[in-house]
């Protein structure tokens, strides 16, 4: 049994315990034990008193496991390359890149794996029955590990594309690090910015790659924005990433849209839809959102009202009659899709 004592009484060369390294890393020290149990991927060294002490290689030996369980390789297969690098023998970097495709992202379809919902590791989130891609994405998150978060990021989209990845993977991660966050006070923080932060940047990379793949169009754009006071962009950031994608144009107005400026780009734009999110109920104002579906734009004798989504859980307990309430990025997708074959051109 280990025992944990303060890192600050050693020197550095002397390593961390296995409760610093399984804080750092996002994983139990039970785990950290069971790996060095099962598979040799112990601390090289004990100090006196038989405290473990992970020095600085053992801890890039850990974080190398961590990632490649994270994208799906089975736990013996995981310990075997990141001994073998950790080490720097030639058979361990062959093995090592035979695991990885181009751009050296492991894939969730080449883990030797029987369900895309399995995962062997925790990440300390309250996950529950998700996508294994999700697991490895939030205990990527939780020891801060940016790189590893990006590259799974990019390998999700391209394995399942944005609406599954959105819908199965990211959605659920962001909703767990949340639930984590307000159980945990502050401690958690940390966490949620820099998934969100990653999650943000590949979708406005996504958005940006589309748009500038497309032609120049007239018709009328989907207007998206979150209501006063909502500061939760990033399900917007996806819809507008997956509208781009399929060339449909959209102005997104971002996060604490005041009433009168949405009002106003609504009838200089003459949108096809206005989709407007609501994280809380303390921000869904369905007085505003009838007040945006009653807004008239367009010339004299020919002016056309948009139909409004409204998303997110805040509307959960509003009424809102002759208003579209989709459930997910999916069923937004679907409306809108309506909308587009049925709005006038400004």
């Amino acid at each position: 049994m280990d025992v944990t004592e303060p890192d600050a009484v050693l020197p550095p060369e002397a390593g961390v315990s296995t409760g610093s390294l399984a804080r750092r890393v996002g994983v139990s020290p039970t785990t950290l034990r069971s790996w060095d149990r099962r598979y040799g991927l112990g601390p090289a060294t004990r100090a006196e008193g038989r405290h473990r002490r992970w020095t600085s290689d053992d801890v890039a030996m850990v974080l190398e496991m961590c990632r490649l369980t994270a994208a799906g390789i089975p736990p013996g297969e995981a310990a075997k390359v990141a001994k073998d690098h950790s080490e720097g023998r030639e058979a361990g970097n062959d093995v090592a890149s035979s695991a990885r495709p181009s751009g050296g992202v492991i894939t969730p379809s080449q883990a030797d794996s029987t369900s895309p919902y399995a995962s062997r590791s925790g990440s300390g989130l309250p996950l529950g029955s998700v996508r294994q891609e999700c697991k490895g994405l939030a205990r990527a998150a939780v020891r801060l590990d940016g790189a590893a978060v990006q590259d799974q990021l990019v390998s999700a989209v391209r394995s399942h594309g944005l609406v599954v990845t959105w819908e199965e993977i990211l959605g659920p991660a962001l909703q767990a690090v949340g639930r984590k966050w307000q159980s945990a006070g502050e401690r958690y923080v940390e966490v949620e910015h820099l998934l969100s932060w990653h999650i943000s940047a590949t979708l406005r990379h996504l958005y940006v790659s589309a748009v500038a793949a497309q032609k120049s169009s007239r018709s009328a754009p989907v207007i998206l924005a979150c209501l006063p006071g909502e500061q939760h962009t990033l399900p917007l950031e996806a819809l507008t990433a997956v509208l781009a994608q399929r060339g449909v144009p959209t102005l997104m107005l971002g996060g604490d849209v005041p009433a009168d400026a949405l009002v106003a780009a609504v009838q200089r734009v003459g949108p096809s839809a206005v989709v407007l999110w609501s994280q809380s109920t303390s921000t869904a104002s369905v007085p505003l959102a009838h007040h945006v579906a009653a807004t008239r734009w367009g010339v004299r004798g020919a002016r056309a009202q948009s139909r409004v989504l409204l998303t997110g859980p805040g509307w959960r307990r509003a009424q809102h009659s002759g208003l579209l309430r989709p459930q997910g990025l999916h069923e937004a997708l679907l409306m809108l899709d309506g909308e587009l074959a049925t709005s006038p051109t400004p």
